[in-house]
């Protein structure tokens, strides 16, 4: 059996995290729920879940986002989830405070007819290894709110929504954001959160050899 990593799921106080921590588990991963970011940052990687609203999410980010994006920029495997994705971000027009700031762009009201989008939707992906054995995927989305990067190059997925094309995957270092919950996802998304697992495990292993 492959050996397991230390996974931190940050909790912002907001839900349930049951259903993304069981994913997590059975890809092998040994979860720790926290809302202490020495002991999230301490793990061998890290996932922000897409539960709760940003201006919450955000206060509850250290005072000093620094420390959180050092950490990320240095390599530390990360996936943002939904709200987890917009708070890799610099701000939000769904409330005041900041994000971490990995991503440079901005989070806005999406202008579609229905708001929020539920529900299923066609996701156009790109060459990461974050989508390897993932073809023809639908997932599951729940949002109010679309993320615009600056940069076109760190955007690994799209989705369109009553005719708004969004980026709905992004990625920068070792930090992967997705705009959907993979966790309810079914059997794709399950592949993309065992596929986190598995270079957070070759990630942090190339870590520890590099520091002996």
């Amino acid at each position: 059996m492959s050996q397991s990593i230390d996974v931190a799921l940050y909790d912002y106080g907001a839900g349930n995290l049951h259903s993304l921590a069981k994913a997590l588990e059975g890809a092998g991963a040994a979860v720790t729920v926290t809302s202490d970011w020495s002991t999230a940052l301490a793990q061998d990687a890290l996932v922000l879940p897409g539960v709760g609203a940003f201006g919450p999410a955000a206060a509850a980010l250290p005072k000093d986002r620094t420390r959180v994006r050092q950490a990320l920029v240095g390599g530390l495997p990360c996936l943002g989830i939904c709200l987890g994705m917009q708070l890799l971000f610099d701000d939000s027009e769904e409330a005041a405070g900041h994000g971490i700031g990995l991503v440079p762009g901005k989070v806005r009201l999406l202008e579609a007819r229905i708001v929020p989008q539920m529900g299923w939707n066609d996701v156009e992906i790109g060459a990461d290894p974050l989508f390897e054995g993932v073809s023809g995927l639908v997932a599951y989305f729940a949002n109010s709110y679309e993320c615009v990067p600056e940069s076109a190059p760190d955007v690994i997925a799209w989705s369109e929504y009553d005719g708004i094309r969004s980026a709905a995957g992004v990625r920068r270092a070792n930090t992967w954001g997705v705009q959907f919950h993979p966790e309810k996802s079914s059997g794709p998304g399950r592949r993309i959160i065992s596929n986190f697992v598995g270079l957070a495990k070759k990630l942090t292993s190339t870590r520890k050899e590099g520091a002996l």
